[in-house]
């Protein structure tokens, strides 16, 4: 905000909210009063809240996929062996061979 330009010209994609900031900053006494306003600028400039958003989305979704991958990955196994093994009724593995 030195220039009051953005790269392009024109005007910076934050004024908006600087403007906001700086016009409640003028008009109080208390400072703290414009930390609503401070936030939005500051969001605006450096992208916070946004970013912290977008890694919780991803986040979320890998843990999903890996969850779901796991149980995949365990229907598969039952299906690869073809046996019904929840009965009891046909042992698995070396359990069968020793009988």
């Amino acid at each position: 905000m030195a220039s009051g330009f953005g790269y392009h010209g024109g005007v910076p994609r934050c004024f908006a909210y600087w403007q906001e900031f700086s016009k409640c900053y003028a008009q109080t006494d208390v400072p703290s009063q414009c930390t609503a306003q401070a936030e939005d600028y500051l969001e605006c400039l450096h992208h916070t809240k946004e970013i912290a958003r977008a890694k919780a989305v991803k986040a979320e979704f890998i843990r999903k996929a890996e969850h779901q991958a796991h149980d995949r990955r365990k229907a598969a196994d039952i299906l690869a062996d073809g046996v019904i093994v929840g009965v009891g009724l046909i042992q698995r593995g070396e359990a069968a061979h020793s009988k």
